[in-house]
């Protein structure tokens, strides 16, 4: 398994409710065939500039463990979520 590290941003209108089941939804994707070591939620900040119109986002961060193949997986729920307005995954032994 390889070390991998994940942000992402959710809206920031997100009722807190939502944004934990999103949260959970995810930790739960990273489980599945790995395990996740950290979870860092950076909480309201600045966008450096407007994403869809949006001056704020909620930043989530996450490092885990996983095969090679989780990424992907990860990137695909990341994409097809609406609330996610942006999102990076690095492998941190690619150094």
């Amino acid at each position: 398994m390889r070390k991998y590290e994940t942000m992402f941003i959710l809206r920031p209108d997100l009722e807190e409710e939502k944004r934990n089941e999103l949260l959970e939804k995810f930790k739960s994707i990273i489980a599945s065939d790995g395990e996740v070591e950290e979870v860092n939620e950076l909480g309201l900040k600045k966008l450096a500039y407007e994403i869809k119109k949006l001056k704020e986002g909620y930043y989530v961060l996450i490092i885990f463990k996983a095969n090679t193949d989780l990424p992907k997986e990860l990137e695909r729920n990341f994409r097809i979520s609406d609330d996610v307005i942006r999102y990076l995954v690095v492998n941190l032994e690619e150094k």
